[in-house]
């Protein structure tokens, strides 16, 4: 049985469902061509960060700048710089190159610190040729002064004010700490969010107990990490209705990870720690493997398939999880051999 593997997401046409997510091998334009090659639905850049434009800004300046107060001489050291390509310059370089290489939705990634600098960027992303934007909400709140409310209602602010400033479809990357989390799902549609990805990952630091240094490195996902998506784009898929994007990020590593994503509501499964791990022709295994499985359990489309276990049928989500709560506590059974 032939399986039709298109599906819409933030109003995007895309070939299969399976999307390169944030990564860095997504910032470099020749990588994205092999993995639109090796059939990838679309693929999201990795994110520019404010912080290092305006860091790269200040150390330009202070290199330029040193001596000056010293000799008088030391201004004439450098020729005045006309065309200096910064870090977003760079970034959005690479953005229309690989817009250039290839067919499928390119998504740009942002991460600012100010309004302004959301607004700026999102609309250079916007002109550099990005089919969609990807705000990436990466926020640790540790200041006491700041509370839950006040946090909230600054990330729905700033999701208002890119939406004003650009016309391409916009996706917002949340964390699962919202304190009512589909109340803010609902605010982030609301404030003009054409889609939402569930969920960022925040990345915790170890400690070197030798040195007493913090220790920064990334671990990739597991499959496991894909349960906590799951559960709440199962609640969320009824609840926004067909018209909101939703992709399930974190623990796809197989074409079966992807199945339950489509399963409980998403419109695409997002990969990125299988890529890393095996290579550009996972997207291929994935998308493969996905298209099996739904002609071996006779789903004619994603179309068909998609949403075919979310939460639709509760009235009360709420008591629908802590149900499920339960049943996830009584389930666990301990070998006999270690309670002796």
């Amino acid at each position: 049985m032939a399986v039709d593997m298109r599906t819409r997401y933030l109003g995007l046409d895309l070939h299969n469902p399976v999307v390169a997510s944030s990564s860095p091998w997504t910032g470099d334009p020749a990588v994205v061509k092999r993995l639109e090659e090796a059939g990838v639905g679309a693929v999201v850049l990795p994110s520019l960060f404010e912080e290092e434009i305006l860091n790269e800004e200040i150390e330009l300046n202070r290199s330029l700048e040193q001596g000056d107060e010293q000799f008088g001489e030391a201004l004439s050291y450098f020729p005045q710089i006309e065309d200096y390509k910064d870090t977003g310059d760079r970034y959005l370089a690479r953005l229309e190159k690989t817009r250039s290489l290839v067919a499928i939705p390119v998504i740009a990634s942002l991460n600012a610190t100010t309004l302004g600098g959301w607004v700026r960027y999102a609309r250079l992303m916007q002109d550099a040729g990005a089919n969609a934007l990807e705000l990436n909400l990466y926020h640790v709140v540790a200041d006491p002064a700041m509370n839950g409310t006040d946090r909230e209602a600054r990330d729905l602010e700033l999701i208002a004010a890119v939406r004003a400033a650009v016309s391409i479809p916009l996706a917002v990357k949340l964390s699962p700490y919202y304190t009512a989390l589909a109340n803010f799902a609902h605010g982030a549609v609301k404030a003009g969010a054409s889609g939402l990805v569930l969920f960022n990952r925040f990345y915790q630091p170890d400690l070197d107990l030798e040195s007493l240094e913090i220790v920064n490195k990334v671990s990739l996902s597991t499959p496991a990490e894909l349960r906590l998506p799951l559960r709440w784009i199962a609640i969320l898929r009824p609840q926004l209705g067909e018209g909101v994007g939703l992709a399930a990020t974190s623990g796809i590593h197989t074409a079966t990870d992807a199945a339950k994503a489509l399963l409980v509501g998403a419109d695409v499964a997002m990969t990125t720690s299988a890529v890393l791990q095996h290579g550009v022709g996972r997207v291929k295994v994935i998308a493969d493997g996905l298209a099996a499985w739904m002609a071996e359990h006779e789903y004619e489309s994603v179309a068909q398939m998609r949403g075919s276990a979310t939460a639709a049928n509760i009235l009360d989500p709420t008591a629908f999880e802590r149900a499920n709560y339960m049943t996830a506590l009584r389930s666990y059974s301990t070998p006999a051999d270690l309670v002796r």
